[in-house]
């Protein structure tokens, strides 16, 4: 049976930075879905295009600058977020993220409660000392989180194998499935490329410019590609600290279509859509390309892999940093276009069925009311994880 939404009117603050790609997304999602709900909704965060959109939804923004990365900045940052704290007054707080995980429970320390979601660890993104320093910190400010949320059973597992100890839930990402639907790949491809060959086989490859999402991998399996399926071309849509390097390196068949405002028409104009990442927490790309009902590559990591059903995991997953593989995968899907519709047919089934972005509404909105008292909600916890997990 279906619980009612919490309380009409509870005041919840998200902090968010970053302001884009999938994080941005969700966040985007979720005070949607809350302000429909009845929720007061306030989200921190820099000043940005995701601001601008959530005022546009009706949530209540507060300007927070903060950096992507800790640094000298940080007390101020947090300090900023005290000041918030005490004039939005929530009931609740949700921290996205490596950083705003770090700056908001630092600032609420536990008084109110507070969900951190990672996104991904932060620990896996960087190596050395400041990997350390970031795991050290994981594991110190979980006491600070009244529950984390996971966005994939791999991230809690990482988080559990790290020493990370905390009360636990997974909620898969979700996506708006009516906006990211299927439609011809001709009209697609006519609006958004009316320059290239309509014809000629078409991979695009949606994420922020960085090391995380292996577009230099992707890159590099390319000139593999070329040589089985000369007259393909390869779109990177996104930009990101990466960008100049990609490009000095790209050959003529490899489009960059920078930021852009809407993905879906380039998942529509696909023949093939492909994500190299090197870690990720649940990615929101492959997610959208099957529920466009377009086949995916994606390489083997915690986080991408949950994205595909176990149907698709043999013709559409990869290693990481394996450029051959993924040149063998892509090569063996683009001329076979039955297979490829079957593989994007298969992928919309299963993203409506388990990737609905009103199914994560309402998990995130279980554990609100749990937090908040309103339904004492049984928790079961998975019993290889019970030693991990305090009450």
């Amino acid at each position: 049976m279906h619980q009612p939404d919490p309380d009409v009117g509870t005041r919840v603050l998200h902090l968010t930075q970053p302001v884009d790609g999938g994080v941005a997304r969700v966040v985007t999602d979720l005070a949607r879905a809350q302000l429909a709900a009845g929720l007061h909704v306030t989200v921190a965060c820099p000043d940005s295009a995701l601001a601008g959109e959530l005022r546009s939804l009706g949530a209540q923004v507060r300007r927070w600058e903060a950096s992507r990365s800790p640094g000298r900045s940080l007390p101020g940052e947090v300090r900023r977020l005290a000041r918030v704290l005490d004039e939005v007054r929530p009931a609740l707080v949700h921290a996205h993220s490596a950083k705003a995980g770090l700056a908001g429970r630092l600032a609420v320390r536990g008084r109110i409660p507070t969900v951190f979601q990672p996104h991904a660890w932060s620990f896996e993104a960087v190596g050395g000392a400041t990997a350390a320093l970031a795991l050290g910190w994981e594991r110190f400010g979980a006491r600070w989180a009244a529950r984390l949320v996971c966005v994939s059973e791999a991230e809690r597992a990482t988080g559990l194998r790290a020493g990370i100890s905390g009360r636990w839930s997974v909620i898969p990402n979700g996506i708006d499935t009516e906006r990211f639907r299927p439609a011809p790949a001709d009209t697609a491809r006519a609006a958004v490329l009316p320059d290239v060959d309509p014809a000629a086989p078409l991979v695009v490859c949606v994420g922020r410019l960085c090391r995380q999402k292996g577009q230099d991998v992707l890159l590099e399996a390319w000139a593999d590609v070329l040589r089985d399926v000369p007259d393909a071309r390869l779109v990177l849509v996104g930009d990101g600290p990466e960008g100049e390097r990609l490009r000095a390196g790209a050959p003529e068949s490899v489009l960059f279509a920078g930021a852009v405002d809407d993905t879906v028409p380039w998942y529509r104009a696909a023949d093939l859509v492909v994500l190299p990442s090197r870690w990720e927490g649940m990615a929101l790309a492959p997610l959208e390309a099957l529920a466009c009902g377009r086949p995916v590559v994606v390489t083997e990591v915690d986080g991408a892999r949950e994205s595909l059903p176990a149907a698709l995991a043999a013709p559409c997953l990869v290693p990481a940093d394996d450029p051959a593989t993924l040149a063998r995968a892509v090569t063996g899907l683009l001329p076979d276009a039955p297979l490829r519709t079957s593989l994007g047919e298969q992928g919309r089934r299963y993203v409506l069925s388990t990737h609905d972005v009103r199914r994560t509404a309402a998990a995130v909105a279980d554990v609100y009311r749990e937090l908040l008292g309103q339904v004492p909600a049984p928790r079961v916890v998975p019993p290889e994880s019970r030693e991990s997990i305090h009450p």
